[in-house]
């Protein structure tokens, strides 16, 4: 079993020993800190693990065996923010533990990882106190000695010092103390972490080390790297060797970039699903949808030989990924609904039934969703889209500017949703309109879609204009949840009824959602007439 501590730290060296040498500049009365408790030095060794590529260490994760200290064993570090990380630790064991090797699989695949560096580390730890003798922080001045485990390398030698947050601490201990040990002539650490420089010290003489490590924190988005046989076009204006303004983007670029934001989504999400984090599968599967539909809108931009099936496989996790969101949606609608009604009209074991229905959906989903997420169909797909970004599959308005290609784009999916908005109002009430307001709401999510791949480059009009889209998406958005709702208390006043219990409260809840729909169908006229409005749309041909 895994446990995970949030970790806030940061980390500081001195040149050539500088302020170490001398000794730790006091720290009792800076900000909060009453008095320092020093501690036993401790002795640790730690063996880190990658790939052979350094496929985590390029996404700010680490991966170690220690011993030593009292939290010996497996430790997983994933980014959270700057200066901040999740360490998920699991049991001292002689291979990587399946829990960990799964949280990496995203960024690792099928590659096998190795012990890169070993680092020994001697400890000596204080610990900062406040005025009524609580841990506020604890620091740790650390002599390393860096090795490889295989191959050439050579060895290093350093001192450091960490301050790390106590748990639930405030923040603003570590600035205080930074401030105090700033001006002992101390600086923050210009390494990622002890394994990047580790890495990078050892290294044989003649080896060459790619920047590739980034600074402890939540990873940003990577722009995507000019691949052999792009095509660059010259700065505008450059004349007698003098570079020019820039050349406006192209569409190829405008929409490259909005699909690698959704790829690297989907990759530092999973772990996150995995770990059961809120809202994960939700932004997951989120991320998919508008990768799908960026390769529906931008057809004419990225050839649709080669993104179609990529779509297909997009639209099949997005369904195993909805097996789990959609029971989060439901569950929540329906304890909604049941705690909007009086005690006097919730008969029978109803909440009792609820949560038994519920858990048991839960139960299943979520194995079954790990179990997508560690198949080689998943893998695949990810393999995919790498190879996609590395080589993308041009269209006829690839290297058109994106000014002009976005808009058409944006224009054309929004009359597409005109069009099922038109034919959902004109078609009777009953099962036939909800699957026309459903084909609807997929429409605008499209429509709002291929709006926020276009904002970079349109600005605010973009924005806007995917703002009333979003509003369209969230009443349809109800309308389509209000169906589901109904279908499941149907279900739900099926198996009260059978078992002998009241299915009265099922069936009310079941009225009441029938009301909220017919609520929705009223509304939509009206929100529609003002977000299509053509003024909404003119902004953004202007660019």
């Amino acid at each position: 079993m895994a446990d995970t501590v949030r970790e806030t730290e940061r980390k500081y060296e001195a040149d050539g020993g500088g302020a170490l040498a001398a000794g730790l500049p006091e720290l009792t009365g800076v900000g909060p800190v009453a008095s320092v408790v020093e501690r036993d030095a401790v002795h640790l060794d730690a063996t880190y693990y990658d790939t052979a590529e350094r496929r985590l260490a390029r996404d700010g994760i680490t991966l170690r065996r220690r011993t030593g200290g009292d939290d010996a064993g497996w430790h997983l570090k994933l980014p959270v923010a700057d200066h901040v990380r999740d360490e998920i630790r699991a049991p001292l064991a002689e291979g990587i533990p399946r829990a960990l090797r799964g949280l990496v699989r995203s960024r690792v695949r099928d590659a096998e990882l190795l012990p890169v560096v070993r680092i020994e580390t001697r400890r000596e730890l204080r610990h900062l106190m406040d005025e009524g003798g609580t841990k506020i922080a604890e620091l740790a001045v650390d002599e390393v000695r860096a090795t490889r485990p295989s191959g050439p390398g050579r060895a290093a030698s350093w001192t450091e010092i960490e301050v790390e947050l106590a748990p639930g601490g405030d923040p603003a201990v570590l600035d205080a103390v930074d401030a105090g040990l700033r001006r002992a002539g101390l600086r923050p650490s210009a390494a990622a972490s002890k394994a990047a420089r580790a890495w990078t010290e050892t290294a044989p003489e003649d080896e060459t080390e790619p920047s590739a490590d980034k600074p402890e924190g939540k990873p940003g988005k990577k722009k995507p790297a000019d691949k052999p046989g792009d095509k660059k076009k010259p700065a505008s204006g450059a004349k007698g060797g003098k570079a020019g303004p820039p050349a406006p983007p192209t569409a190829l670029e405008a929409v490259l970039a909005y699909v690698t934001e959704q790829v690297r989504a989907i990759v530092e999400l999973d772990p996150a699903v995995r770990r059961d984090q809120p809202d994960s599968v939700h932004r997951m599967r989120v991320a998919t949808r508008r990768l799908r539909s960026a390769f529906r809108s931008y057809a004419k931009v990225l050839d649709r030989a080669v993104t179609d099936p990529v779509g297909a496989e997009l639209k099949w996790l997005a369904g195993e990924l909805g097996v789990d969101r959609d029971r989060e949606v439901l569950t929540a609608r329906l304890h909604e609904g049941l705690s909007g009604l009086p005690r006097t009209l919730q008969l029978g074991p109803v909440r009792a039934r609820l949560k038994i229905w519920s858990h048991a959906r839960r139960q299943g989903s979520r194995k079954h969703l790990i179990a997508v997420l560690d198949g080689p169909r998943y893998l695949a797909l990810l393999a995919t889209l790498d190879a996609l970004l590395a080589d993308p599959p041009t269209a006829a308005w690839a290297d058109r500017p994106a000014a002009k290609v976005l808009p058409k784009v944006i224009e054309r999916d929004f009359r597409r949703l005109a069009g099922r908005i038109d034919a959902a109002l004109a078609t009777p009430q009953g099962a036939e309109r909800d699957a026309a307001l459903h084909a609807a709401r997929k429409a605008a999510k499209r429509t709002r879609y291929a709006a926020e791949a276009a904002r970079p480059e349109l600005g605010k009009p973009a924005k806007k204009f995917a703002k009333r889209m979003t509003v369209v998406q969230d009443l349809l958005g109800d309308h389509q949840d209000s169906v589901v709702a109904r279908g499941a208390l149907r279900d739900l006043g099926i198996q009260a009824h059978g078992a002998g219990e009241s299915s009265f409260t099922f069936g009310l809840l079941y009225g009441r959602e029938e009301s909220r729909a017919a609520d929705r169908e009223r509304e939509l006229p009206a929100l529609w007439a003002k977000a299509a409005n053509p003024k909404h749309r003119r902004p953004l041909h202007r660019k």
